[in-house]
């Protein structure tokens, strides 16, 4: 088994709250989620309204199917919206679980 985790810090520069922070960071989530079957979360920056972190995580039996995976979320969520910037990326796959 092998486990990817990808960690996206973004930056929201038109946004004015955290109610308007949450509701594009729940529609982002959501429609990774819902496209690439990933879990999908809001893991840092809570209390600040321009700046967000999204942890995904993938599980596969094959590490190049991990990476690519984690590969097209980033890329979708770089094109996705233009009312989010992606300032920074880190991941990582584990095997051998």
């Amino acid at each position: 088994m092998n486990v990817g985790v990808l960690k996206i810090v973004l930056r929201l520069p038109g946004n004015r709250s955290l109610k308007g922070k949450r509701r594009t960071i729940s529609s982002l989530t959501s429609r990774v989620r819902e496209r690439y079957g990933v879990t999908v979360a809001e893991v840092g920056c809570n209390e600040s309204w321009q700046t967000a972190e999204i942890g995904v995580a993938c599980v596969s039996n094959s590490v190049r199917h991990a990476d690519e995976a984690l590969d097209r979320v980033l890329e979708y969520v770089e094109a996705s919206r233009e009312d989010v910037e992606v300032l920074d990326s880190a991941r990582e796959v584990l095997s051998g679980f």
